[in-house]
């Protein structure tokens, strides 16, 4: 370079006019116009245009200027001449007229367009994610990251949290998903983890005497993945000593609201709303209810659990129940439409679809021999619903009724436009199971993790009736995604102990798996809790993206692949022969 950079493409304004300046960036577009030459340069904080006249030096070299070479201009600010002002741009009151020009560099032609509006496909995208990073979107939603995570250190280190990092290669310990694992080369036959969070780290160091924890951390699971899930991901990890549940709630509170305020601001009041786990199951469908709009599941059990359909009867006889759906309007969907609705309900597990539409105060329904005229009505009262409304019932077990009709109110809601999308429905759901029944194990396994302290004040009741302990847990849902979860952690042996046994973890294998961890409990270990946000998804609300890729620099797709650099892939035959690995030819 032949000089130094002295503002960036997005800094000059009508103030900077008659300054001689330079410019380093992208040329983001080149236009001719009657032998006047005008760019537009673009970097990461903006575009300035550039006139480039024919008596300028640079003239002759700036018409092989294409887009995305990097190019350093050297001139004059000047004003635009009136009613060229661009309003769309910061820089839209000034251009700067081009005296000196040096190309540092030249592009192919990009495989996409880096500026406007472009149908790309994701997987090209992410295969020149390095291109893909230039476009302004992408540099936004990166922008709203770096933000909320300095939002987050200044927040917390302002409430004496300390920022502490821990192990990336450390012990495999089962927590709910599978882990990534990494051979030895010094100890041949052994293996690190990946961690899928620095749950036992933290707890650690407050056995370490460090009562304010907190790291922006990497964490790593095994599972399958969606559009909000990556093999790799980052959480707003905290833990605290000497506290409770609603200690933790509130510097969890304290935190979202002033990121909320910085980076949207938006004032939310405090405290947020608490919903039970099992109101935002009966009513929601679902542990990360969406309460931004109200269309809520209904029961009518008791009403219908001895008539005469016995769709209905066999369902509450077998210990299932009936609820449903009260559709505002819907009673408009025409049969395609209730049976497509009632094809979708098959395929999330349902037996399928009750569909009654309300019309001048009773059913239009040929169900209406089975259900006297008082009977009508109270079902149609419980339901809430008014001429016009379309009733949608499931008749099931109780959890597989609660899920398919969470799935079913989401999919109504967009559909529907019922869904405003510029509120927050910021809730607690507290209250937690503790555990959960596998039917694939056969067991009950920790619904959250083994770590989690219970409600019960009996601990056998943690073995005798495991199906009724609460946890004391808490998730944070936003906009019906969970952005945050957290507990209040088992701080004895003797519990600690009584939980693995109710987990049929063995004496042995808990030694083996969380021996260290069983011995630092027995050295005096503080009551203490935490919570981990999830970075990502919730850097994904608040830039307005559908997808966690969107917001981290260089993601895997849904099949866990690194298109740029195609990873994972095979290693030279001797990296494997000095970890003593064969693979099998299957």
């Amino acid at each position: 370079m032949r000089w130094k950079r002295t503002h960036t493409c997005g800094e000059l304004r009508k103030e900077n006019e008659n300054q001689n300046v330079s410019l380093m960036g992208w040329v983001d577009r080149r236009r001719d116009h009657g032998g006047l030459i005008f760019i537009d340069l673009r970097d990461r904080y903006g575009t300035t245009q550039i006139q480039i006249n024919p008596d300028s030096p640079a003239y002759e070299e700036a018409k092989s200027l294409r887009s995305e070479f990097v190019v350093a201009f050297k001139g004059r600010v000047r004003l635009r001449p009136e009613g060229m002002v661009n309003n769309k741009l910061l820089t839209g009151e000034i251009e700067l007229m081009a005296e000196e020009m040096e190309i540092l560099n030249t592009s192919k032609t990009p495989p996409f367009p880096i500026s406007g509006e472009s149908n790309v496909s994701e997987d090209l995208r992410l295969k020149y994610r390095y291109l893909d990073l230039r476009r302004p979107e992408m540099q936004r939603h990166l922008l709203v990251r770096h933000q909320i995570a300095q939002i987050a250190r200044s927040y917390l280190s302002g409430l004496q949290f300390v920022e502490v990092e821990t192990p990336i290669l450390s012990k495999s310990t089962p927590e709910g998903a599978r882990d990534y694992l990494v051979p030895s080369r010094v100890w041949k036959g052994r293996l690190y983890a990946l961690p899928q969070s620095p749950q036992t780290y933290k707890q650690l160091l407050m056995m370490g005497g460090y009562d304010r924890y907190f790291q922006i951390v990497r964490c790593f699971r095994d599972e399958d993945l969606r559009a909000d899930r990556q093999p790799e991901f980052t959480q707003i990890d905290l833990e605290m000593s000497f506290v409770d549940e609603e200690d933790v709630m509130s510097v969890a509170e304290g935190l979202t609201a002033k990121i909320l305020q910085e980076v949207m601001n938006i004032s939310v009041p405090l405290p947020f709303p608490r919903l039970p786990y099992s109101q935002a199951m009966a009513e929601y469908g679902s542990d990360k209810p969406d309460v931004r709009f109200d269309l809520k599941i209904r029961e009518i059990s008791e009403l219908v659990g001895s008539g005469e359909f016995r769709v209905f009867r066999e369902a509450v006889a077998g210990g299932g129940i009936v609820a449903g759906l009260t559709v505002p309007g819907g009673g408009r969907f025409s049969r395609k439409q209730i049976d497509d609705w009632t094809a979708w309900a098959k395929g999330r597990g349902a037996a399928g679809l009750v569909a009654i539409k309300i019309k001048e105060r009773d059913w239009d329904s040929s169900l209406n021999k089975f259900f006297s005229d008082e009977l009508r009505l109270r079902i149609t009262a419980a339901m809430a619903a008014q001429d016009g409304d379309l009733l949608l019932l499931v008749a099931e077990k109780r959890e597989t009724a609660q899920t398919v009709l969470g799935a079913l109110r989401l999919e109504l809601g967009a559909q529907l436009s019922m869904i405003p999308q510029d509120a927050l429905g910021l809730t607690w759901v507290v209250d937690f199971p503790l555990f959960e029944y596998s039917e694939e194990e056969k067991r009950y396994v920790a619904r959250h993790h083994p770590f989690t302290s219970s409600k019960a004040a009996n601990l056998n009741d943690l073995i005798a009736r495991p199906a009724e302990v609460q946890a004391r847990a808490y998730d944070l849902v936003m906009q019906g995604m969970e952005i945050a979860g957290g507990s209040i952690r088992i701080y004895d042996t003797e519990t600690q102990s009584r939980m693995f046994q109710a987990l049929g973890i063995s004496d042995q294998e808990a030694q083996e798996k969380f021996g260290f961890l069983l011995e630092a409990l027995s050295y005096g270990a503080p009551p203490h809790g935490g919570i981990a946000f999830g970075f990502d998804r919730l850097v994904m609300i608040l830039a307005g993206c559908h997808s966690i890729r969107d917001v981290i620099a260089f993601p895997k797709t849904a099949s866990a692949m690194s298109l740029m650099e195609n990873c994972p892939a095979q290693v030279h035959p001797k990296q494997l022969e000095e970890l003593g690995i064969v693979f099998r030819a299957d």
